[in-house]
């Protein structure tokens, strides 16, 4: 079954005092394209998440948005009471220091380089923080994978009844069709016994067998309608595909060639009906082209 491209999906979780969040949208796209946007801290994990969203989503552009909030002791760091030490020592020695005229701001202090340091188990925090966000990963990409095959599915049943729209005018045309050639020689007969009558000549009848010849090649529109309906055929087979592999870029193509192949029928018959005909079957495959965008 085809999916479509746009979906969200979002898994959230939390262990030893962190809560992990992930937040996944999709919209269209060509090509496979993510914008990872993560916590300054746990930016070093962009690139093995880009390719964990790689292994599931094949076309589209992939948000993936991540947020971690510590609230266990172990999110304090530590103040380095030596760096500390240090800048008081200096402060004191400042002459306003020393004579009360200004005062010492702890606030200030701890935000000058080196004071506070990050624990020395970061590296393990941020292996944790990789396994549970690969995980939430896993879970979010299934949530939207399920949002884009139901929104699938709804866009399966819109391109059928396009389908049935192309095939229901293609029969009326093929009816058509031939009588195109018998309204012609009967136009034509009654123009050249008037201009005969007038004229009082005769003519041959091999001249007006090699005018409707000339007619009815120029005018033949068999092979277009035939692969025109191969087309739709393909069509079907793609939008009924079962095998999850995406078909957005070829549904694309082939309605580009089931436009084309309109278009010459348009040029080639003179007949009203089946030129009107063929005006709705245009209409129809534009609407196609528009919503095979937005599948994968």
């Amino acid at each position: 079954m085809i999916r479509s491209m746009t979906g969200f999906g979002e898994a959230s979780a939390s262990q030893e005092g962190v809560h992990f969040s992930v937040e996944l949208r999709s919209l269209n796209n060509k090509y496979f394209k993510a914008s990872i946007r993560l916590p300054e801290h746990l930016q070093v994990l962009e690139a093995e998440l880009e390719s964990a969203l790689r292994r599931r989503i094949t076309r589209g552009t992939v948000t993936l948005t991540a947020s971690s909030t510590d609230t266990s002791a172990s999110a304090a760091m530590d103040i380095n009471h030596h760096a500390l030490d240090r800048y008081v020592e200096q402060l004191r020695k400042v002459g306003a220091v020393a004579k009360g005229e200004l005062t010492i701001d702890v606030g200030t202090l701890l935000e000058l380089p080196g004071v506070l340091q990050h624990r020395v188990d970061e590296e393990a925090r941020l292996q944790r923080a990789r396994g549970v966000l690969s995980q939430l990963t896993e879970t979010a990409c299934e949530h939207l994978l399920s949002m884009r095959r139901r929104e699938g599915s709804l866009l399966v049943e819109e391109l059928e009844s396009h389908r049935d729209a192309i095939s229901e005018r293609l029969v009326k045309i093929q009816e058509l069709a031939p009588t195109v050639v018998t309204q012609y020689e009967r136009r034509l007969r009654e123009r050249i016994k008037a201009m005969m009558i007038e004229a009082q000549l005769k003519l041959e009848p091999a001249d007006m067998i090699r005018e409707l010849a000339i007619h009815a090649e120029k005018t033949d529109i068999a092979e277009e309608v035939s692969r025109l309906r191969g087309h739709i055929d393909q069509f079907t087979d793609l939008i009924s595909n079962g095998d999850g592999q995406p078909v957005g870029r070829t549904l694309d193509f082939l309605a580009q060639e089931m436009l084309r192949e309109a278009n010459t029928i348009a040029s080639k018959s003179p007949d009203e009906q089946i030129s009107r005909l063929i005006v709705e079957v245009k209409g129809v495959i534009d609407r196609i082209k528009e919503q095979v965008q937005n599948v994968e």
